[in-house]
């Protein structure tokens, strides 16, 4: 599958997450199968990772998961294509790897992590597809607050502040998906 064929979706491992952020993941899922996307996640059955594998199954999509070693007992079982990495660093240069968009949907400090190194290898010229941060009900408010503070400050360049996108609906991330080609 080519660089344009496959999304890296970044999401939280925790079961403690309100099930809106569930249901969210479920269309965003349905809508990258629905336009041919191949799914690239963490490769475990926990949390949103899970929900998003199943989905994928479920649309009848490609699931590639990439996961270190040291969480084998999280592996999620039905994934088309495995990537075992040694470490979070790898896995997270893994996930991204042929990939024309990387979507985060709400998520822990994990997902944080992703989202926000994908955006500075984004900002390097080192990361070419589009950076999103799904907001779902505000979800992403104060990380854009923080990014416009930086911006406002001289820390961060309006231009790569503009390069992380904060869609609110399904409707708008297809729009963006869209806008790539």
């Amino acid at each position: 599958m080519d660089r344009e064929k496959k999304v890296v979706v970044f999401c939280a491992s925790s079961y403690s997450i309100p099930q809106k952020y569930n249901d969210v993941a479920r269309e965003v899922v349905r809508l990258l199968c629905g336009k041919g996307y191949g799914v690239v996640s963490g490769g475990a059955v926990k949390g949103t990772m899970g929900v998003v594998a199943d989905e994928v199954i479920k649309c009848g999509g490609v699931n590639i998961g990439v996961i270190p070693r040291f969480m084998k007992q999280y592996l999620y079982p039905q994934l088309d294509t495995l990537i075992w990495t040694e470490t979070m660093s790898e896995r997270k240069e893994l996930m991204r790897k042929g990939t024309c968009a990387a979507v985060a949907l709400p998520g822990g400090i994990g997902t944080l992590d992703e989202l926000v190194e994908t955006h500075v290898l984004a900002k390097l010229g080192k990361y070419h597809g589009k950076v999103i941060a799904f907001n779902v009900d505000g979800f992403y408010d104060p990380l854009k607050a923080l990014l416009d503070h930086y911006v406002d400050s001289g820390m961060l360049n309006p231009s790569d502040r503009d390069l992380l996108l904060f869609p609110e609906t399904v409707e708008e991330l297809s729009a963006i998906l869209d806008s790539q080609n």
